[in-house]
């Protein structure tokens, strides 16, 4: 079983920022990267239309695949399983401790999702 919070192996060339890149579920497009660098543990994904302009921070276990070429990053989880997943807090600063103490409550709900 990958980490929630680890790339899995070989997904993502550290060099690279996913800012930008379309996010695709299992059942289609879902968003857009608005945020992630190569120190970071996770993504947020700005999901436009489909959770009325709400952006979902995502694991980094979750993705199952990066394709450079298309700027594109793919998640092993539905639009729905994102939808409901829980709402980015924004005020948490997640380079500072707190982000230790903040993401439990990310791990749980998305641990069912990592392979």
């Amino acid at each position: 079983m990958a980490n929630t919070w680890t790339y899995r192996e070989n997904i993502h060339r550290a060099d690279t920022d996913l800012s930008g890149f379309d996010v695709e579920a299992t059942d289609g497009g879902i968003g857009k990267v608005d945020e992630a660098t190569s120190d970071r543990d996770h993504i947020i994904v700005d999901t436009g239309f489909w959770i009325f302009g709400k952006r979902r921070l995502l694991p980094a276990g979750v993705v199952t695949r990066v394709d450079y070429d298309d700027e594109k990053v793919y998640v092993d989880m539905t639009k729905d399983q994102i939808k409901e997943a829980p709402d980015l807090d924004e005020t948490v600063d997640r380079t500072s401790g707190d982000w230790d103490r903040d993401r439990d409550r990310y791990t749980t709900y998305f641990e069912p999702y990592i392979w």
